[in-house]
């Protein structure tokens, strides 16, 4: 569960870097990234969903 919320909190912070880069100097990279990331977050927050209830059976 460690391994999974560092992984969530690596590409957190690698959408807010991009995702700002894009908002503030219009740079279009960026913005692929940021929705690369989010995309990833995506895939990332259903296993957290599914290990975290697998915890609270236990």
């Amino acid at each position: 569960m460690n391994e999974l919320m560092n992984q969530i909190n690596e590409q957190l912070d690698a959408f807010k870097t991009n995702a700002d880069a894009y908002a503030q100097k219009g740079n279009k990279a960026a913005a692929a990234r940021a929705r690369k990331a989010s995309l990833e977050l995506t895939k990332l927050f259903k296993e957290f969903r599914k290990a975290s209830i697998e915890e609270a059976k236990k």
